[in-house]
């Protein structure tokens, strides 16, 4: 294997399950990530601190972190600003799409299914997309925004765990290629398809 490209780790994000409206239902998340500081333990099945309200579709050994790079987020603070739901210049703090890591350095396109995210304290390899759901535009405040996720493949990745350790915001690493079979934003569109 080769490094493909060099990752930093902008911020760490964990949250504990808390009750969210969700079209006039409350709902159980943990999609309001906050930044967290100083080196987080990393578990099979996923950081300390961090919780998964829903296990069906989000945790469990090969969804346990949630990456997601820092490159879209212009993109949302944009969508957000036109749907009124934000200002302009309103920045969107790391981990508000619900990610554990913000990363920098990777996007969807340049993810496989098994690449390897090799950082300074652990080991993490790429599972599956992340794909979006009512508690995701709940999060980002107007309706359409699953729908924009689909359309743009903005999705991020699933990470599963390969060799447990710690994490900190900073950490800088490399993107290790995998079998290269099976292309992340292709997986995803694909689904979103089906």
């Amino acid at each position: 294997m080769t490094a493909t490209a060099r990752i930093r780790v902008q911020s760490v994000n964990c949250a504990a399950a808390r009750d969210l409206m969700v079209g006039g239902r409350r709902l159980r998340s943990a999609i309001g990530k906050r930044p967290v500081d100083g080196a987080v333990a990393v578990r099979p099945l996923g950081l300390d601190g961090d919780e998964q309200a829903d296990l069906s579709v989000h945790g469990g050994t090969s969804k346990a972190v949630y990456a997601y790079p820092s490159e879209h987020y212009p993109f949302w603070q944009t969508v957000r600003a036109q749907a009124r739901v934000s200002l302009w210049d309103e920045t969107l703090a790391p981990g508000a799409l619900g990610e554990n890591l913000t990363l920098e350095g990777v996007t969807e396109e340049r993810l496989w299914i098994g690449d390897r995210l090799r950082l300074p304290g652990c080991v993490l390899v790429v599972s599956e997309p992340r794909y979006p759901c009512q508690k995701f535009a709940a999060a980002m405040g107007f309706g359409q925004a699953a729908r924009l996720m689909v359309q743009s493949g903005f999705c991020g990745a699933y990470l599963a765990v390969l060799e447990p350790g710690h994490v900190r915001a900073g950490d800088q690493g490399e993107l290790v290629a995998g079998p290269r079979e099976v292309g992340l934003r292709e997986l995803f569109k694909a689904r979103a398809r089906a």
